[in-house]
């Protein structure tokens, strides 16, 4: 039988509540939804959807190299965002991170999330 492991991804605050970051099991990687917290300023307000949506994918890569896993490797992501409205803008972030990688993508809206953040990241891959 194969272990689980459980791992907080380096640099990035270590979660509040009971869950951590990521558990790989049998070769996949299912990460914790993401928040853009800005490592090392956890007072730091929310910026622009743009901004928001950068840092959000800039701490699923740190959660992803910590898996062992990295960004071409995304069998599937959930994105949540506080309002379809910015849909437009997170697309065009995600695309860009993404490149030619075309994970399969689930969107959705909800209401305010934690800390009157904007988007919201989850992510399943395969680890090296």
């Amino acid at each position: 039988m194969r272990m689980l492991e459980t791992l907080d991804a380096p640099g990035l605050p270590r979660p509040a509540g009971h869950y951590s970051h990521a558990v790989v099991h049998d070769g996949i990687a299912w990460l914790a939804g993401q928040l853009p917290h800005v490592p090392g300023q956890p007072d730091r307000a929310p910026g622009t959807i743009e901004e928001q949506a950068r840092q959000v994918l800039s701490n699923v890569d740190q959660v992803l190299a910590a898996c062992g896993s990295r960004r071409d490797r995304v069998l599937r992501c959930t994105v949540y965002v506080s309002d379809i409205a910015h849909w437009p803008v997170v697309n065009k972030v995600y695309a860009e991170f993404f490149g030619t990688h075309r994970p399969a993508r689930s969107v959705v809206p909800v209401n305010a999330l934690h800390h009157g953040f904007a988007i919201e990241v989850e992510v399943t891959a395969a680890v090296d």
